[in-house]
């Protein structure tokens, strides 16, 4: 499906300018060059009428110069990994003086609405839900510094990790209890996911965040008839109140957070100029 991304431009006097981008992955680096670098590297993007859906958008900007305001999703990169996330907007914030930084948790129905576009334009349409592995605690997966996972955790300190590698368990609706019934348990849980999710089956309560962006995640509610739903949007720090601190992740580096994060951005900087030199050459040769 290629690596797309919509980038949006709001001038000044209103005028919209849409393009695509091809970098979609860790497309978040990108913008730690900042407000000018973007718009410098837009021209011969330019795509009237391509508006991106859910299924193909793998990443997506708005730059609003009238109302300075940045808002942005990607799939993969820095701001979707629990270690870098908060050095990573906190970046975002100091290289955009003066703007405001948005995280579209909806990612491409977020974008849509945000410039005045109807966001059901986003939906990919009805698709089956693929039920995540439910992982043992001794799983491979989770050796990874940041591992793709979700923590559901439950009254009486029961806490499950699945993978997150196609749906969030939360879109099972009630029939994800009947699965956690005979899955590994794991204890406290101090993994940096990339997501999460709390159950209270007695009081029919649940709670669920996600690092990511989560297309559609204001359906979630329909699933989950007779219980109170709550979309914590990316605030883990929610899961870990609600499960009496079952799920703890280690505290960040944040020194450490914020040299990583720059230190990819300079290799992205790297990586693109090559990129470009060798499609210039190619061009050149022809």
């Amino acid at each position: 499906m290629g690596d797309r991304a919509n980038i949006v431009v709001v001038r000044e006097d209103g005028t919209k300018e849409l393009y695509r981008s091809g970098w979609a992955v860790e497309l978040d680096l990108d913008l730690l060059a900042g407000p000018d670098a973007l718009l410098a590297s837009l021209p011969g993007l330019k795509r009237d009428g391509w508006w991106l859906d859910d299924l193909h958008a793998q990443a997506g900007v708005v730059v609003d110069l009238a109302r300075r305001v940045l808002a942005y999703f990607v799939g993969e990169g820095p701001s979707v990994e629990l270690r870098h996330r908060e050095a990573t907007l906190a970046l975002l914030a100091e290289v955009w003086p003066g703007w405001r930084v948005r995280w579209l948790h909806q990612g491409q129905a977020d974008l849509l609405a945000l410039v005045g576009r109807d966001p059901t334009g986003a939906r990919a349409g009805v698709r089956r839900i693929h039920p995540e592995e439910l992982l043992a605690p001794d799983d491979e997966e989770l050796a990874d510094e940041d591992p793709n996972t979700v923590v559901i955790t439950l009254p009486g300190g029961r806490s499950h990790v699945t993978s997150a590698v196609a749906d969030h368990p939360v879109r099972e609706g009630p029939a994800l209890l009947a699965r956690l019934a005979d899955a590994p348990r794991h204890g406290v849980v101090r993994l940096p996911a990339a997501s999460g999710l709390h159950l209270d089956p007695k009081r029919h309560r649940l709670g669920w965040w996600c690092a990511y962006f989560t297309p559609e995640a204001d359906l979630v509610p329909a699933l989950w008839p007779g219980w109170t739903v709550e979309f914590w949007r990316d605030d883990w720090r929610r899961q870990v109140r609600a499960s009496a601190g079952l799920f703890a992740p280690a505290p960040a580096d944040s020194a450490g957070a914020r040299a990583a994060v720059l230190a990819r951005a300079a290799e992205r900087v790297d990586h693109r100029a090559r990129h470009d030199l060798l499609v210039a050459r190619t061009a050149a040769r022809r």
